[in-house]
């Protein structure tokens, strides 16, 4: 234990000497392959320890119609399912098996049965599954609304695994995805998603501001059964901002950092446009690199906060659980991100591609405790006395983490889901165009 806390603060020590200060600069930052070997111990524990999560509090009782099924968080809420959070924990597998964390056929078959569940016990309407299911029986959670961004990642996941496992598992999620019916979700008064519905008030809101929502429309406009328009990919408001000197960007509504990085866990955007010659993954260089300058700004008023503390995205915090923590811009006037001191260690490391300088030299690395049973609390905020540390693991924060280190390493997770030719069609379909000879094909 103390052989790997001192390498965590040797890590961070050398990550700053570096040139931490130029990390902040908008850069085409890649995975680098493989980082040394203080920064490879820390990752590899932060990593594993977040795969343990989906692998422990999942659904296990092989024989309940909740098999797979991956809590929402733990310890609270025991008995509540994400959806997201099992779509994380699909493409968490493949990670596991290929760093013999657990054995390949143990492996599998937890696939294999999570996307049956999915496919054939869990509730949902037209194909769409609902946010939050009971683990027990994935039956609809109280209150839950169908969710078509939750979906979409249980998606991701089954897809991922589907290319990873082969043979049945592949035809299984090939199954679940072709279920979905993206056009039921679709408003044809604007070519918008809707962002939920309820058996009881309909459909309600609209997708129409960017968000995390880019893989959507790529998995809507591949679909072989039940294709939605792939013009639904330009038809959502994109302001374009910059904070302070830093370079414009396509920014969200709330500028929450994990609007930046979820599609990206996925979809290697990496030398890609769109039609409108948009390149998503240079803005979410300068989303980060935003994010980043914005706590150095604000690390007077916020002791929290700076330069190896920062990326504001909605978590957990001292008064409850906080959609609206982010970071300028923000709205169309700058009105709508809040702080209150509470960081999330998943917004630095889901920005570990992007800006890995950076990441690694964030500080709460090196914090023993912030350190759990399944790696780094959900969130943090020293502007408390005594400081206040989530006693929570939210399953969304554990996936981005492992997800976006894993690209970082190896790029395994990019490798595999875009190889799916659902995944391949989508893009076409959409006009994401390749700029580099080694973007995928």
């Amino acid at each position: 234990m103390l052989r790997i806390k001192r390498a965590l603060l040797l890590l961070c020590a050398a990550a700053v000497l570096a040139g931490c200060a130029k990390s902040g600069e908008p850069s085409r930052a890649v995975a680098t392959g493989k980082p040394d070997a203080q920064a490879d111990e820390m990752l590899e524990r932060e990593s594993r320890a977040s795969f343990d999560f989906f692998w422990q509090e999942a659904n296990t009782d092989a024989g309940s119609a909740g098999y797979g099924l991956v809590a929402d968080r733990a310890p609270g809420n025991p008995g509540l399912a994400s959806v997201a959070s099992t779509g994380f924990g699909l493409t968490a597998l493949p990670i596991g098996a290929e760093r013999r964390w657990i054995g390949h056929d143990e492996a599998q078959d937890r696939a294999l049965g999570t996307i049956e569940t999915l496919l054939s016990r869990a509730a949902k309407e037209h194909g769409f599954l609902y946010h939050f299911l009971n683990q027990a029986d994935g039956t609809r959670a109280s209150g839950s609304e169908v969710s078509v961004i939750d979906t979409a990642i249980a998606v991701n996941g089954a897809l991922v695994a589907g290319v990873y496992f082969g043979g049945e598992v592949e035809a299984k999620a090939k199954q679940f995805a072709e279920q979905v019916e993206w056009p039921w979700f679709r408003d044809p008064a604007n070519n918008q998603f809707y962002m939920g519905y309820s058996p009881e008030a309909g459909f309600s809101g609209h997708w129409d501001f960017y968000a995390e929502q880019l893989m959507m429309y790529i998995l809507a406009a591949g679909s072989p059964t039940h294709p939605a328009d792939g013009e639904m990919f330009y038809a959502f408001q994109r302001d374009t901002r910059a904070y302070g000197d830093g370079e414009p960007f396509i920014h969200s509504w709330f500028g929450s950092l994990f609007t930046h990085q979820f599609s990206h866990a996925w979809f290697d955007f990496r030398g890609y446009e769109d039609r409108e010659g948009v390149d998503w993954w240079t803005n979410s260089v300068a989303a980060s690199a935003a994010s980043r300058q914005f706590a150095i700004d604000q690390s007077k008023a916020y002791r929290t906060l700076g330069p190896n503390a920062w990326g504001l995205t909605a978590s957990d915090s001292p008064d409850g659980y906080n959609g609206l923590f982010g970071s300028p811009p923000s709205s169309l006037d700058d009105a709508q991100h809040r702080t209150d001191g509470t960081l999330a260690p998943a917004g630095a490391l889901g920005s570990l591609p992007f800006t890995p300088e950076a990441s690694l030299a964030s500080h709460y690395m090196g914090k023993p405790a912030l350190w759990g049973k399944y790696g780094l609390a959900d969130a943090y905020n020293e502007e408390t006395d005594p400081a206040w540390v989530d006693p929570d693991v939210i399953g969304i924060d554990k996936g981005i983490t492992l997800l976006m280190i894993e690209n970082y390493r190896s790029g395994r997770v990019w490798d595999w889901y875009m190889k799916s030719e659902y995944v391949q069609a989508g893009a076409k379909a959409i006009g994401l165009a390749a700029t580099r000879r080694d973007s995928h094909d």
